[in-house]
Order: structure tokens, then C-alpha cells, then sequence
């Protein structure tokens, strides 16, 4: 129990002094893709489950619960149909090594489709298009130190690019899980510190621009745009949950988390599970979030996915004797038309 504690405190304190003052930098970081998040299984329940996300789902939310995972192995295949017409696909597998621990890789692109090029002259558009191209590729380390608390790690490599500019970041991810917290059956503890890394500029040949200078006798020239550069968009979530079983066929789960953006507006999450004979799942979750601070009181501006949250998921596994499942989970927007969002799990 010392040694959980110990994690917990350490990364909280590591990371108390960049969010001090998390409000009036709202909209000022690199990235911001980064807090989108993937897998329909936890974000039915508005990503509340941080405390118990197990498997290769647990890598977005909380890296130490890749060895939480009771199979060997698995692997998750996302869809997120999210605003604006934007696709997010992501691929995830990991397995464990006996006692070394488990290792998962995975990938997560953006399908913006095509965008009008335009020019102060030509602000109707010169006839091109660019497609911006979104890509993080990480990978996953987790070890269970006891029977109760598991710590993980994530190294993400993060490239952005559009036209013929280009932009990239190394983040990192890390977290640890507590079971039977405090020697109460079910109760369960998560602490993630994510997206914490190198600074991102956009560089490229983009950035350079014609002009003249008749002042100085000089004609038709190049000079470059010195692009600014900016962090990444650091968060930590502090997630607690409760699970209990109702009967042989039953089972329910509880689960809050709050989480403090380093760049923007906190968020607080609170969801439930109910499982039947571990073949059925039905989710739902709340996100609130608010302002605060110098911007005010709760009134103000809020998160875009601000509400309620559905889902559902259907495991094949005692039917079948296959380890496949589907998830489905509906997370309604502000101005935008809802998401929606698809999983399919196959563990070994």
C-alpha cells in the first residue's frame, strides 16, 4: 500500500505546478487531438472508468491497466465517426510476458479529408486542396508490482503535418492502478498523468513566402514565417470506482473520474456498468465540466461533449468460445451532430 502511494503522490506533485494557472491558457497548446478520446467500451461511460480500464483499452485512459488484463493477449480495432465529417480509426495489440510484464503497440490516425488551399489574392481558392494528415503511434509498457497495484508507461510519437508544413512531438503517458483499495473488496483507485512531453513547431518549405522589398532595392525574394512553438496538452486524471456482484449472472460498476487540463476546462466524469453473465453490457456515463477561475463561474464556456453518454457491448466469448466482442457507444455534441463510435475486441 506504501509503495502505491508513493506513485500516486509523486505524480501528482510532479505535476501540481503546470496547472496552476490550467483556465487562462485555454486553447494555447499543440496537439489537441491528443485529449480526443478512443474505444466506444469506456467512453459510453464518458471515460469515467479510469480506476478499471483493463487490456489494450486501457492505453488511452490509464497505461497501468495493460497488465490488469486477465487474457494473455488481445487487440482493438476503433472507429470513432466523430464532428465535421472526421473519422478516427485506431489499432491496438498487446500482450503479456509471464513475469516481465505486458507490452502493447498502437496507432491512431485522422481522416480530415480535403481542404481548399487559399491565398490573401486568391481567398476563394486556387484550385488546390491539401489533406492534413494526424498520426500517434505509441508504445506500452505495464507491470503488476503486487495483486493489487499495477504501474504503466506510454511513449507516443505525435506528427502532424498539412500542405507543405510539418510538425511533430514525443509525449509520454503514466499511471497506476490500486485494487481493494484501503482492504475494500472492489473498490478500486486510478491515477494517469498523460501527454507530457517535447514542445511541437510546425516547420517546412510552407512556411516560406515571396515578397518584395522596394525600400531596400530588392526585388522579387523569400523570407521564412518563424512558426511559434507550444506544449502539449498535459492532463491528469483521478479516477475512483466500485464494483459489485449482485448474483451469480449480475454484477454492477460505479465509477467517477475528475480530470484537470493543463490547457483547458476541467472535466468531471461519472458512469455505471451493468454486466449479465458476463455476455451483455449496458453503459451510460455523464461528462460536466466548467470554466471556473478567472473565466468565472460554471455558467461559462464548457466541454463540447458536456452530457450524457451511451453504450452497450456483446461478448461472444462464452457463446462461441471465441474471444471476440463488439462495443457500441453514442456521445452526443454541442453544434455538432452526435458521435458515434465502434470496437471489436479479440483477446487471446
Amino acid at each position: 500500500m506504501k509503495r502505491g502511494l508513493l506513485v500516486i503522490g509523486l505524480m501528482l506533485v510532479g505535476f501540481g505546478a503546470t496547472s496552476a494557472f490550467a483556465q487562462s491558457r485555454a486553447g494555447t497548446s499543440a496537439a489537441p487531438e491528443l485529449l480526443i478520446p478512443v474505444g466506444a467500451k469506456y467512453e459510453a461511460t464518458a471515460g469515467s472508468a479510469n480506476a478499471f480500464v483493463t487490456g489494450v483499452d486501457a492505453i488511452y485512459w490509464n497505461p497501468a491497466g495493460l497488465d490488469m488484463e486477465k487474457s494473455v493477449g488481445g487487440a482493438l480495432f476503433s472507429y470513432r465517426q466523430y464532428i465535421a465529417g472526421i473519422g478516427i480509426s485506431y489499432l491496438a495489440v498487446g500482450g503479456r510476458f509471464g513475469g516481465l510484464g505486458s507490452l502493447a503497440l498502437s496507432i491512431r490516425s485522422f481522416n480530415i479529408g480535403t481542404i481548399d488551399v487559399t491565398t490573401e489574392d486568391q481567398p476563394d481558392g486556387t484550385g488546390q486542396q491539401i489533406s492534413p494528415t494526424f498520426f500517434t503511434g505509441g508504445i506500452t509498457y505495464s507491470k503488476r508490482l503486487t495483486d493489487r497495484i499495477s504501474v504503466g508507461a506510454t511513449v507516443n510519437l505525435i506528427d502532424e503535418g498539412f500542405g507543405n508544413v510539418n510538425a511533430s512531438a514525443v509525449g509520454f503517458d503514466i499511471g497506476v492502478q490500486y485494487e481493494n483499495l484501503i482492504g475494500i473488496n472492489g473498490l478500486g483507485l486510478g491515477v494517469a498523468v498523460k501527454n507530457v512531453g517535447t514542445e511541437m513547431q510546425y516547420g517546412g518549405s510552407g512556411l516560406y513566402v515571396q515578397a518584395t522589398i522596394p525600400s531596400a532595392g530588392i526585388g522579387l525574394s523569400y523570407y521564412k514565417v518563424e512558426a511559434a512553438s507550444f506544449q502539449l496538452p498535459s492532463v491528469i486524471d483521478i479516477g475512483l470506482g466500485y464494483k459489485k456482484s449482485l448474483d451469480h449472472n449480475n454484477s454492477l460498476e460505479v465509477m467517477g473520474t475528475f480530470e484537470n487540463n493543463n490547457f483547458g476546462i476541467d472535466e468531471y466524469r461519472a458512469g455505471a456498468q451493468y454486466d449479465f453473465m458476463k455476455t451483455l453490457a449496458i453503459r451510460a456515463g455523464y461528462l460536466f465540466s466548467q470554466t471556473g477561475g478567472a473565466f468565472g463561474s460554471s455558467a461559462g464556456t464548457v466541454s463540447l461533449f458536456e452530457g450524457w453518454s451511451f453504450g452497450a457491448g456483446f461478448d461472444l466469448s462464452k457463446l462461441t468460445g471465441l474471444g471476440l466482442s463488439f462495443d457500441y457507444a453514442f456521445v452526443p455534441a454541442r453544434y455538432f451532430g452526435a458521435n458515434n463510435l465502434f470496437d471489436i475486441h479479440v483477446a487471446f
